[in-house]
């Protein structure tokens, strides 16, 4: 009989128990979701066994280079993140939202049914969590809810992962978001493996992770397998591959918006908004309208789109930013500033995948810390503007 069980509580599953988890929460009517390795990439997908995670697999990653690489163990969730993110799952990238069809003089409009599928998502790391809250914030905490996002992070069960590796391009501990998972999540496993044994700590977050937990195989962890977590973390929070000063970030920003490291970055960057897309918080979307060639049917579609992209700031007469510094600096300064303004919070979560994704290896660690190093003094005017304020 399995000891009852609290929140907090952290028990230990064994490796052959991890099956037991997935296949639970698949008979529970839950599509799993999870690392598998496709296109030379550690990515986000369905999953139906553990053989399908990247079982001895890590990632080698700095500006603008991914790779992967064998690793000398069986680690299961040995590597950091790679291109994709949760989001594309809670916000997906294109949605029909209605269809139209011709009906003699007329069009007959039906508004699409938006399903809600029921994830379970394995292996979320801590940077990748405060993204979903920072999404919540953004698409759940305003007058303007999204309908889509709210009904698929309804039905969402979450089973992060304590990081036992960090990227060449991760600056979570900057950010104050990982690597330990602290909250959103249901179950949290920390991953060990000390030979022959391979184990994971798993710690309950909500009463559905107790409710799962209570079905498969699990024995209490006593104080030497709490503390081998700990200290799997605290390993980890030492080995970042980059750093950023946040303080006074904002101000920083907003009183540099004429710094002449704009246009250094802005001979670099392509606009390309790779950035945009692994970015697990960012979350514009545009909507399009198409038509068959006979005029009888037409279709609106929701799809992402990038601050970096001509037409997103375009209004009545041409765009508000039709040059690539302006592009560049919209984005960073509302990453990093406005988003305090606008949600209270910051939107990045240092989880390293714009580094990483950017074809010409544009830093935004390093453009910060460039601005800071030769800050702007702020004008006179600018003094008095902030003394009236």
């Amino acid at each position: 009989m399995h000891i009852p069980l609290q929140i907090n509580d952290q028990v230990i599953l064994e490796y052959e128990h991890l099956q037991q988890l997935l296949t639970l929460l698949q008979n529970k009517e839950y599509q799993v979701i999870g690392p598998t390795i496709r296109d030379r990439a550690i990515v986000y997908d369905t999953l139906t066994s553990i053989a399908d995670l990247p079982r001895g697999y890590t990632d080698e990653q700095d500006g603008g280079t991914y790779r992967l690489k064998k690793r000398s163990d069986d680690a299961l969730f040995g590597y950091a993140v790679g291109p994709h993110s949760w989001k594309q799952f809670l916000h997906p990238p294109s949605i029909r939202l209605w269809q139209a069809k011709r009906e003699h003089n007329t069009f007959q409009i039906t508004q699409e049914e938006q399903t809600a599928p029921r994830y379970a998502f394995i292996g979320v790391r801590s940077c990748e969590l405060h993204a979903i809250a920072i999404q919540d914030k953004t698409l759940l905490g305003s007058p303007y809810t999204d309908p889509v996002y709210q009904a698929r992070r309804s039905n969402l069960f979450i089973v992060a992962v304590n990081c036992g590796h960090t990227g060449g391009t991760c600056f979570c501990v900057s950010m104050q978001t990982g690597p330990k998972v602290t909250s959103g999540y249901d179950l949290a496993l920390t991953e060990i493996i000390d030979a022959p044994r391979h184990y994971f700590v798993a710690q309950v977050g909500t009463p559905a992770g107790i409710e799962i937990l209570q079905e498969i195989a699990y024995t209490e962890a006593d104080h030497d397998d709490v503390q081998r977590a700990e200290q799997v973390v605290v390993e980890t929070a030492q080995q970042m591959g980059r750093s950023m000063d946040t303080s006074n970030i904002k101000e920083l920003l907003y009183h540099n918006l004429e710094h002449p490291r704009w246009e250094n970055v802005a001979n670099r960057c392509l606009t390309c908004g790779n950035c945009t897309m692994v970015c697990p918080t960012c979350f514009c979307t545009t909507v399009e309208d198409v038509t068959d060639l006979m005029g009888e049917s037409a279709e609106r579609w929701r799809k992402w789109d990038s601050c970096f992209t001509m037409d997103f700031s375009y209004i009545y007469g041409g765009s508000m930013r039709s040059s690539t510094k302006s592009r560049y600096r919209q984005w960073m300064t509302h990453k990093l500033a406005s988003w305090l303004d606008q949600f209270g919070t910051s939107g990045c979560v240092g989880c390293g995948r714009c580094i990483t994704w950017c074809p010409v290896g544009i830093d935004i660690t390093e453009e910060v810390r460039a601005i800071r190093e030769n800050k702007q003094p702020i004008s006179i005017t600018k003094r008095k503007s902030d003394a009236n304020t």
